[in-house]
């Protein structure tokens, strides 16, 4: 900067800031070497807040309103007293201005899905976006931990921040409240105010305030959400069969409106009324097959039996193996058979207990 900027520059008494911008939250007014005249004029408008820093330590903070400054406890002396200096004068400082108004419709979402335990699909993956509103609430303290010397701090650089931030807390949360997927979006409210009450004090620690936080939507993965539509149209269809008959109507319906160019309609009705004739076939309880009939199971508890086979005793046998010989001829209704409690050997044919082994067998012919 040449001399005669330099001396222009010594007429320059009014320190304001109009911001042309919608992300600036502070803004470090410019003055040659920092240096600020004795008497100048200090505009702060509403919705700003200036902070007044001599020699790198915060001294004041000025709400909306004008002020000249030239009181004795701010260290600000006219640059024209320097002079013997070489126009640098050895009091410096600075003034920040903050904007104090709603830093609106900043976003928030989860850049990795939140994986959870959902009461009826189980392990699934969630994906949630929302967005909120900031404010800077303490400006020394904004000063102090985020902007440092940043002469034009803008919301964007902070921004990242903030969203990793609501995204981790978001994350505990939605763990924690265990809700049904397919309730969530009846729950967006609550979530966003509970979320906003439980991170709204790490907002404070760092000097800024968090009005406002939406949860906008929570979604499915893509291929979860295709199969919940699926399942969603086959209850929107409700039955089947009437759904097929309807869609055979309406194919051969078209068929007969448009006879040059009706055939591929046809086909479609044809097609879906043998899927319905299959649907009903499939749909029709199978008939039992018919059984040949067979002989009773043999009397529980039936003791074994001994039985004369040419002439000499064989067994005691049981009652199934008595049924196989019954079957091959071995045993007849006049083979000898004797069990516990018998007076003497009597044909098998005479008792009762054996009675059914010879239920398919053709009665002995007359005078044999």
């Amino acid at each position: 900067m040449g001399l005669w900027d330099k001396l222009l520059g010594e007429f320059v008494d009014v320190i304001q800031w109009t911001d042309d911008s919608n992300d600036t939250l502070v803004y470090r007014f410019e003055r040659h070497g920092n240096e600020i005249k004795f008497g100048a004029k200090l505009t702060v408008r509403e919705g700003q807040v200036a902070v007044f820093v001599n020699e790198g330590q915060l001294a004041d903070t000025f709400q909306p309103g004008m002020y000249e400054l030239k009181t004795n406890n701010l260290p600000i002396l006219s640059t024209l007293q320097a002079w013997r200096h070489g126009f640098e004068s050895p009091f410096k400082a600075e003034i920040y201005f903050f904007s104090t108004r709603r830093f609106t419709d900043l976003k928030w979402g989860t850049q990795n899905p939140v994986m959870l335990r959902d009461p009826e699909f189980g392990p699934i993956r969630l994906r949630a976006f929302g967005s909120y509103t900031i404010r800077v609430k303490d400006a020394p303290t904004f000063l102090r931990e985020i902007v440092g010397t940043d002469g034009r701090f803008t919301a964007e650089e902070i921004t990242s921040q903030l969203r990793n931030m609501i995204v981790a807390r978001f994350a505990n949360i939605l763990g924690q409240a265990k809700i049904p997927a397919l309730d969530l979006a009846g729950n967006y409210d609550q979530l966003g105010q509970f979320l906003q009450q439980r991170i709204a004090p790490e907002f404070e620690a760092v000097g800024l305030e968090l009005p406002n936080l939406l949860v906008e939507n929570i979604s499915l993965p893509q291929e979860v959400e295709a199969a919940l539509d699926r399942r969603s149209s086959m209850g929107i269809v409700g039955n089947l069969d009437q759904y097929t008959q309807f869609q055979a109507a309406e194919a051969l319906r078209d068929a007969a409106a448009n006879p040059g160019g009706g055939s591929e309609a046809l086909n479609m009705g044809l097609g879906l009324a043998m899927a319905q004739r299959l649907s009903d076939t499939l749909a029709r309880p199978a008939q039992p097959v018919p059984q040949p009939a067979a002989a009773p199971p043999p009397l529980p508890g039936a003791g074994p039996y001994f039985v004369a086979l040419n002439g000499q005793q064989a067994g005691p046998f049981p009652m199934d193996e008595l049924q196989r010989q019954a079957q091959g001829g071995q045993l007849t209704r006049a083979t000898l058979v004797w069990t516990q409690g018998m007076a003497k050997w009597i044909p098998a044919g005479e008792v009762a207990e054996l009675a059914s082994l010879f239920a398919h067998l053709p009665p002995p012919l007359p005078g044999a």
